[in-house]
């Protein structure tokens, strides 16, 4: 703990005891012993000697913590520190468990600069910034001789005793890479400020620990090559070298193996029934053992005689008997009296207000304003001369004033609420003063706006210039104190509503009369008022009870405030003051600022009213306010703490006494305790305490219970703490207009034990958590408002506010207190969020270093997790008026991603203890179960097929032949100038086309030059590296001519050779090309530059341009004799980034084409479009073989025109009038994308898409329903059919195995799949048992077609991979059949629809591929799922991919948008991921558009991304560390 410390906002504990020793040495003792425990001991030391006395050992490094050293003297007797300490101890003793170092974030520099000095304002300048409570830092004295420095009172033990703590204890030992080196620099600066003994250095010796890397698979030896590449396949979980991530990883997966707190016991069932644990009580929690407490009963309220019977009376008689008397002092921003109101003012100008709103607003027949309607006043805080005389015209009126603040902007953190409560009372008319009027916000016309949720208003200005003067006969009717409302005074809750407390003038009279008697009021004393008088304290102390008594009250505004912190001291002295009323922070900020002044003397103070006495923080400020300014004649009976609430007015307030010799009651409790309830005078070794100072005796005449907070008012007994509930007349009524929680609140009828009313009158419940300690005094444990329920157990916020503020604040956090603590409900449970403003100048190690203290603080005096911490640069939390922050504004902002924070550490590991019981895997049906033809005990087998092939007739020609080279040169003789292929470029002008006979002509001479260039045998490879076009076709056919084997592989990227080239280089090889055909241009971009430095050019085979072809005809052609021998090769980089090739035979390739021409029913007439990558799978075929199997046209789109043109597709799908196309998600992503806006231009552009009847999207993954679906939903205006949308699906073994797809019910995430292909066997397995699956059950689909691939291609020949995925056979049932695996999950169900032959169709569902689903605490999930949660939770999040790493779940997001929203990002992943999926983000990583790598077919490429950032090759904006 540093000198420069705020220790003092925190909550000190363990002053004097209730009893006990006193004296500075019992304190001395106390405190050694508290903290003792937890200290190193220097050898040779005795640890009774009392820490100030030691002289700290310091390492040089760490003298600049000692920059002031405290002087001067004080009264150590009421020392209320022991908080900061207690925080340093847990600190220290988290240090000695040998914590381990906390993974620091990753963060891009720009938006490191973000929070710089630019973001600051000097506190002078500073727009209403200083917090309700806040603690103002910027005032520190540097050392000025001979002044009592800030320091001196906080803790000069702190020197010398406590360990700062710090987050790391050694991080190299976490076994990381090489990075380990570089985060022990960074943290091995933190170690330095161990104050006890002398650095340790070899503790934290910088060796670094390199992890080895096997060598010998293939990728190793060589460099790693950048992400991206399919060469990255093989980091399988080795970490790549130099990985900076990894080794922060490893620090997680550290941190994360510390014991945690115990599981919460007991499930209860969700509705997925998902074990979810709920909370059971500990059976050793500490229960209430007092007996049944009785209620209190105030001293009687002693009616004097010349009491008046209602405030107008009193002011009418102080008007009229004393008018010169004053009433009130206005200051200005140099404290120089401004204006002095006297009562004889107050009263004529009170008449001519009332007179003005009851006759000159409307008509004489149709007045705006009766008696009893309400009326808004707004007036700012720096005038309550003209707001008290509108108050008291409102009074004399008998109209009810509404007091509100000034709303600056349209947009003020919480007017919306102020302009609902506004509604709800029926107010029309807004009084305010000239100068407020003219400062609102105008319209161009010179209107005031309607601000946002406000009623319409008429603005009524109050100054008595603006006033006709009341005729002579008119004169207000007063009256006694009546049940008729005085006025509504608003009050914030906890979710920012703002509801409205009627005070009826009886109640208003007689909490004056309360106040006047326990204050000991007498007539004409002086008050200086700091607080705002519009509302609480400052208007029932400084604008209600000083008129009952003609008092006269100096108002300080909180402008003169900011700018001299001392004014109110200042004003006490030069005005002989008896009573003052303040804030704690108040007597904080005359600390800080309080130079050693001669002429202060409070020797008059006979009542200092501390407003927020109940504030755990509160107790703190008035012991070291009293240590101080004793001295200047403040004596120490004088300092009042009260308690108050808006429901119940003044709850308690401690009497100002004139026996000095009456100590104020203490409690120190333990703070275990009272998170269960109850209360524990602290036993001596407890850490965790909260030290309360009690706030006085019950109010005169009223009556005072404490109740169970929950649940039925039953009392609580002695030792319990709960809600206090008063029964007086002086209490609010109601809330305005809301009969239901007014009867909860302010009709409370408390019971005993057996269930006995205590009294038949209605008690009010204050909102106030505390209990009555012995002698009657009241204690205050915190606000229902801050009560948070963490598993369990109570927790206060202002408390954690304390603890946070203990943790060298002064050096931190911004101003010392702008730290706002809340809950959300995430996962059946309250989770605590702190939220705090960082200083302008603070590093990202400070701030780190801090959240990391703090938490931990947190944790060991609280014994709670915090769930996530977020430092917000300074000034940018919402405020309130008078510079506290708008809690419920600064909640919601953080839920809907918008707090800008700029730095997060969540910590959902620690916290979250309620998630299920990680599943154990339920045994599959197996081959015991009773088969009974088609059922498995008592469901039918998931199984279901296309139409059968051979049973089909149709005049289908091609038939007859086995070979499509056979079915080319047929159709080139039959229909030589038939075009089969159109190529369409960017302009969707026509590019080429070609007839049958060109390109039979072509492949012939391809054929030819394969021969006599290339001199290849026949079954020899070739690779095909061509642009989308023409050229691919008649290569491809040119190799069938030749007898060679053609492989397509997609051309290196000429703006991106570095990484696309390598897998070109790849697929090449694997492949065993003998040889390579391309184009003039990608032969030179192969031999060029940049090409040699990505790959060695020198090994490429031998490469045939084709744009240079002989012209001769080959003297003959080659004719395969059997359709068995391998067609072509089908190569692909699946999802999870393997590289497979498949081999297609000359029967698979003619059946595919067969069963595609049946299902789509193609004939020479038609035309198809196709829009898709025509180098795998179903995409290659629909480009190269199905046009010439069946004779239809296709339209060529290359998907990479339509970056250039987005309409390209749907305008071609238009003109040609096309009744099937076929596009990939890519495409429909950049259509949806694209053109979402540009519908009504297109329509009348001509685009029609009424004669779609199909469009299918061609991948090898789960249908995207969103896509799809909004997809439709944009086009339907252009005439799409809503049916005409679909998805097939494909897969390695298996290239199509469904077209067509109808999606199912939107309420399914899942879409089924009708249209199973003509030919094609499906059935559901078990992946594990190999036994066949029930209908809807989840399982691998198995596939039998005759368009199956024969087998993997593969270097290594592995062919048990091999005939496991191409020749599986049941393990029971059908077990003749051959299937092939697909790696799919996904399930068959009956549906609704039926086919040509009256039976019911079976959809088939797909999940999602088998080696990307993630097993995590025993359950599989898929990847595309949880993205899909991610992906709604925030609308800067464009695309998200997950994949685990050691058992962590790591969540990739693209942000759209600016940087600083990326920490927005963090908690609302981790929440939705944690509410949906029941699982714990461990990573969290913002990246740019663009880094999640997708492949053509537009599928997300999730192991890529997981070697990209293993490498720390993403540049990610930021990744955060989930604890």
């Amino acid at each position: 703990m540093h000198a420069d410390t705020y220790t003092h906002t925190s909550i000190h504990f363990s002053s004097p005891p209730l009893a006990g020793d006193i004296t500075q040495k019992g304190y001395e003792k106390k405190r050694s012993k508290l903290i003792g425990a937890f200290l190193p001991q220097a050898p040779g030391m005795d640890p009774s000697v009392p820490h100030e006395r030691r002289t700290p050992v310091t390492p040089g490094s760490s003298s600049r913590y000692h920059r002031r050293r405290s002087s001067g003297s004080r009264d150590e007797r009421y020392r209320s520190d022991v908080h900061t300490e207690a925080v340093q101890a847990a600190l220290a003793k988290q240090k000695e468990r040998g914590k381990m170092a906390v993974p620091m974030p990753s963060k891009r520099r720009s938006l490191v600069v973000q929070s710089s000095m630019d973001a600051y304002t000097p506190p002078d300048t500073s727009s209403g910034s200083e917090g309700e409570g806040s603690m103002q830092g910027e005032g520190t004295p540097t050392s000025s001789q001979g002044s009592i420095n800030m320091e001196n009172w906080i803790s000069r033990a702190i020197h010398g005793s406590t360990t700062s703590s710090t987050t790391s204890s050694s991080s190299t030992q976490s076994g990381g890479s090489g990075a380990a080196s570089r985060l022990a620099d960074v943290m091995g600066q933190t170690h330095l400020e161990n104050h006890s003994a002398p650095p340790d250095v070899t503790s934290y010796t910088t060796d670094s620990i390199q992890v080895e890397r096997p060598q010998g698979s293939t990728t190793t030896s060589r460099s790693t090559p950048k992400y991206g590449n399919a060469e990255l396949m093989e980091t399988g979980d080795g970490v790549p070298v130099g990985g900076r991530v990894s080794a922060k990883i490893q620090q997680l997966v550290n941190t994360l193996k510390r014991p945690k707190r115990p599981p919460l016991r007991e499930f209860f069932v969700d509705d997925f029934e998902e074990l979810l644990e709920v909370q059971q009580p500990d059976p050793n929690q500490p229960k209430a053992e007092g007996a049944q407490m009785l209620a209190l009963r105030g001293e009687q309220l002693g009616v004097v005689t010349n009491w008046p019977l209602s405030l107008e009376a009193a002011l009418q008689r102080w008007g009229t008997i004393s008018p010169k008397a004053p009433c009130l002092t206005t200051m200005d921003t140099n404290g120089k009296p401004l204006y002095i109101l006297t009562y004889g003012k107050l009263w004529t100008r009170s008449i001519k207000v009332a007179y003005n709103i009851l006759h000159k607003l409307g008509s004489k027949q149709e007045p705006m304003l009766r008696p009893g309607d309400r009326v808004a006043l707004v007036f700012p805080n720096n005038d309550p001369a003209a707001f008290m005389v509108a108050f008291y015209g409102c009074l004399l009126a008998e109209v009810v004033p509404v007091p509100i603040e000034v709303p600056l902007t349209r947009k003020d953190a919480g007017s919306q609420q102020i302009g609902f409560l506004l509604g709800s009372c029926g107010v029309t008319v807004a009084l305010t003063s000239d100068a407020c009027h003219k400062g609102l916000p105008k319209s161009p016309t010179g209107e005031i706006p309607q601000f946002k949720g406000w009623p319409k208003l008429m603005w009524f200005v109050t100054e008595s210039k603006h006033l006709s003067k009341p005729p002579r006969d008119w004169f207000p009717h007063i009256k006694d104190a009546n049940n008729e409302t005085a006025y509504i005074e608003y009050k914030t809750c906890k979710d920012g509503s703002v509801l409205g407390v009627t005070v009826m003038r009886i109640a208003l009279l007689t909490h004056c009369q309360t106040l006047t008697q326990s204050c000991g009021y007498t007539e004409a004393e002086t008050i200086v008022n700091v607080l705002d008088f519009k509302k609480d304290v400052g208007l029932w102390h400084g604008i209600l009870t000083s008129v009952m008594n003609m008092m006269h009250v100096i108002s300080i505004p909180y402008s003169l405030m900011k700018v001299n912190p001392l004014s109110w001291i200042q004003k006490v002295c030069q005005y002989k003051a008896k009573v003052a009323c303040v804030k704690s922070r108040d007597m904080h900020w005359a600390l800080v600022a309080h130079r050693d002044q001669r002429d202060i003397n409070l020797s008059s103070l006979r009542m200092l009213v501390v407003a927020d006495g109940a504030n755990p923080w509160s107790i703190s400020s008035c012991d070291a306010f009293l240590n101080v300014f004793q001295s200047k004649g403040l004596k120490p009976e004088v300092i009042c703490p009260c308690a108050s609430s808006p429901e119940a007015l003044t709850v308690a307030i401690r009497r100002p006494t004139d026996d000095s010799n009456q100590t104020p009651g203490r409690g120190v409790l333990s703070m275990q305790g009272l998170s269960h309830g109850v209360i524990r005078v602290d036993s001596e070794e407890k850490l965790s305490v909260l030290t309360l100072q009690d706030v006085g005796t019950v109010m005169p005449g009223a009556l005072m219970c404490v109740v169970k907070p929950d649940g039925v008012p039953q009392l609580c007994k002695t030792d319990e703490i709960g809600e206090l509930c008063v029964g007086s007349i002086a209490t609010g009524t109601s809330y305005y207009g809301l009969s239901g929680m007014t009867k909860n609140t302010f009709e409370v009828f408390p019971m005993n034990s057996v269930g006995a009313l205590i009294s038949e009158y209605p008690f009010t419940r204050t909102g106030l958590l505390g209990f009555v300690g012995p002698g009657g005094l009241c204690f205050i444990a915190g606000k229902m408002d801050g009560l948070m329920v963490v598993g369990g157990r109570r927790h206060n916020a202002d408390d954690i506010v304390a603890t946070a503020l203990a943790v060298e604040p002064m050096k931190f956090v911004y101003r010392g207190r702008w730290i706002a603590v809340f809950s959300i409900s995430v996962l059946h449970d309250e989770r605590i969020v702190v939220v705090a403003e960082q200083r302008p100048d603070s590093t990202e190690e400070d701030s780190f270093q801090w959240m990391s203290r703090v938490l931990q603080a947190i944790d060991g005096i609280h014994q709670v997790g915090v769930y996530c911490l977020a430092l917000v640069p300074s000034n940018t939390l919402p405020k309130t008026p008078l510079g506290g922050i708008h809690l419920s504004e600064t909640k919601q902002l953080f839920l809907e991603g918008s707090l800008h924070p700029c730095n997060v550490l969540m910590c959902p590991h620690t916290c979250v203890t309620n998630l299920p019981k990680p599943r154990q895997k339920q045994p599959e049906i197996g081959p015991a179960s009773v088969m009974v033809g088609n059922l498995v005990s008592g469901k039918r087998i998931a199984q279901a097929s296309g139409r059968d092939l051979g049973q089909m007739e149709d005049n289908d020609q091609a038939r007859k032949f086995l070979f499509l080279s056979e079915v080319l040169q047929w159709r080139a003789q039959t229909t030589p100038d038939h075009v089969l292929y159109t190529l369409l470029n960017c302009r969707g002008t026509i590019a080429s086309s070609l007839t049958c006979v060109q390109l039979h002509k072509r492949a012939e001479k391809i054929a030819t030059m394969l021969a006599e260039r290339g001199h290849l045998q026949d079954g020899d490879h070739v690779a095909l590296v061509y642009p989308p076009g023409i050229d691919l076709i008649a290569a491809f056919y040119g190799c069938l001519y030749a007898g060679c084997v053609p492989i397509t592989v997609r051309p290196p990227h000429p703006q991106n050779i570095a990484t696309t080239l390598p897998t070109v280089k790849m697929i090449v090889e694997v492949s065993r090309s003998a040889c390579m055909m391309t184009t003039a241009v990608i032969c030179k971009l192969l031999r060029s530059k940049e090409a040699s430095a990505a790959v060695d050019v020198r090994t490429w085979p031998p490469v045939l341009d084709t744009d240079d072809l002989p012209k001769k005809k080959p003297p003959l052609l080659y004719k395969p004799s059997n359709p068995d021998t391998l067609a072509y090769l089908d190569f692909s980089v699946s999802t999870t980034g393997m590289l497979a090739g498949v081999k297609m035979s000359h029967t698979a390739t003619s059946a595919f084409c067969r069963s595609i021409k049946l299902q789509c029913e193609l004939y020479p007439s038609r035309e198809v479009a196709i829009c898709l990558d025509p180098y795998c799978g179903l995409g290659f075929v629909l480009w190269c073989l199905c046009s010439v199997y069946s004779g239809h046209q296709s339209i060529l789109i290359p998907p990479s025109e339509l970056e250039v043109n987005p309409a390209l597709w749907l305008l071609a799908v238009s003109q040609y009038k096309v009744r099937d196309t076929f596009c990939s998600y890519s495409v429909m992503e950049l259509c949806t994308k694209g053109l979402g806006l540009q519908t009504e231009s297109l329509k009348s552009r001509g685009l029609d898409l009424s004669r779609v009847r199909t469009c299918v999207v061609v991948a090898e993954e789960r249908p995207r329903i969103a896509l799809t679906q909004s997809f439709s939903k944009l086009f339907k205006d252009l005439g799409l059919h809503p049916r005409a949308v679909s998805t097939s699906f494909g897969c390695r073994v298996n290239l199509a195995i469904c077209l067509q797809v109808q999606s199912v019910p939107s309420s399914s995430p899942l879409v089924g799949k009708p249209h199973i292909l003509p030919g094609v066997r499906i059935i559901i397995a078990n992946p594990e048992t190999k036994g066949p699956l029930g209908d809807s059950h989840l399982g691998e689909i198995w596939v039998c077609s005759g368009h199956n691939a024969s087998g993997y291609f593969t270097v290594y020949g592995d062919e048990a991979l091999q005939s496991d995925h191409f020749t599986s056979r049941l393990s029971f049932g059908d077990t003749q059949t051959i299937w092939a695996r697909t790696g799919y999950l996904g399930f068959l169900r009956r549906t609704q629809l039926t086919d040509a032959s009256g039976e019911r169709h079976d959809a088939l569902y797909v999940v999602g591929a088998l080696d990307e689903a993630m097993e995590l605490r025993g359950m599989r999930y898929h990847p595309i799922d949880i993205e899909t949660s991610v992906i709604r939770t925030h609308k800067s999040i464009t695309e998200c991919a997950v994949f685990t790493w050691t058992n962590l779940l790591v969540v990739v997001v693209e942000l759209d948008g600016s940087e600083q929203e990326a920490l927005d990002l963090v908690p609302l992943v981790t929440n939705v991921v944690l509410e949906e999926h029941y699982l714990i983000v461990g990573v969290v990583v913002v990246v740019d558009i663009g880094v999640i790598p997708i492949n053509s077919r537009g599928e997300k490429q999730r192991m890529h991304l997981r070697d990209g950032f293993l490498a720390d090759q993403l540049d990610p904006i930021y990744v955060a560390y989930n604890m």
